[in-house]
């Protein structure tokens, strides 16, 4: 099996997308829905009893309206669970991978959604390095949307219906995220004597290293070994230092604004 995620900008396009996946054979434990705002209120106004309308489009479309505040009462075959993100804020999970968050008392941060997404997701592979980049995504108040593929055939009939409902890639998230700090983060290397246009790279390697779930909250000399896994000797330059040191700022001053008292 694969994992295919997608990001919406509007939680209408999100509701086309499972109109348009219905027609490919996608199984509603196939699907995981993750949308920003979702309230105590809105998931009491669901129903996860199983669904008792035909079509993956249909239910799922439904449980994106019940999620924003339209009427509730509906009849769904999906777990769900609000959650409060550190660095994100309240999130609404719906699907498989919302089963395995809802025993966390509605909070997640750092490892714990790692490995809650890790687990939930058996039988697919989900980058969850890019963790960051859908974690962005719904802070912008954009619609995450993980889709788990039985082959490659079914794969390509995916990103083919995501792709004519205006999906954005991960990719493509992912730049504008770096466009969003990029400014300040070449500022801050300048002012300390580095050539930011020349290690940029390195610089974002660090930067993008500090964010990986299982990193968050470690120094680099704390993380080194694992740096070395991934990095090899690239880990050793000054600007993937500097960028990881920056990255780990980056990531506490939004963990900052999120933490829940007493955690």
């Amino acid at each position: 099996m694969k994992m295919i995620v997608g990001i919406f900008t509007s939680p209408a396009d999100a509701d086309r997308a499972l109109q348009n996946l219905q027609s490919i054979g996608l199984k509603k434990e196939d699907v995981n829905l993750f949308v920003p705002g979702g309230s105590e209120r809105e998931l009491n106004a669901l129903v996860t009893a199983e669904a008792e309308q035909p079509g993956i489009g249909k239910a799922f479309g439904g449980l994106l309206g019940g999620a924003l505040g339209a009427a509730g009462g509906m009849s769904l075959g999906a777990a769900a669970a609000s959650i409060l993100v550190p660095g994100v804020g309240p999130v609404l999970a719906i699907g498989v991978a919302a089963a395995a968050l809802i025993g966390t008392g509605g909070a997640l941060g750092g490892a714990a959604l790692g490995d809650s997404l890790e687990e939930s997701l058996t039988g697919g592979r989900l980058p969850t390095d890019e963790l960051f980049v859908y974690e962005d995504a719904l802070r912008k108040g954009r619609t995450v949307l993980i889709l788990r593929v039985e082959d490659d055939l079914q794969e390509e009939k995916a990103r083919q219906a995501l792709l004519e409902t205006g999906v954005e890639s991960v990719d493509a998230a992912r730049e504008q995220w770096w466009i969003g700090l990029r400014d300040a983060e070449e500022e801050q290397y300048t002012t300390q004597g580095g050539d930011f246009r020349a290690e940029e790279n390195l610089y974002l390697n660090g930067f993008e290293a500090a964010q990986h779930w299982h990193r968050r909250g470690r120094t680099y000399e704390d993380a080194l070994d694992s740096l070395r896994e991934s990095y090899a000797t690239v880990c050793s330059t000054p600007a993937f230092r500097a960028g990881y040191e920056r990255g780990q700022k980056h990531w506490n001053q939004l963990n900052g604004k999120y933490r829940l008292a007493g955690k």
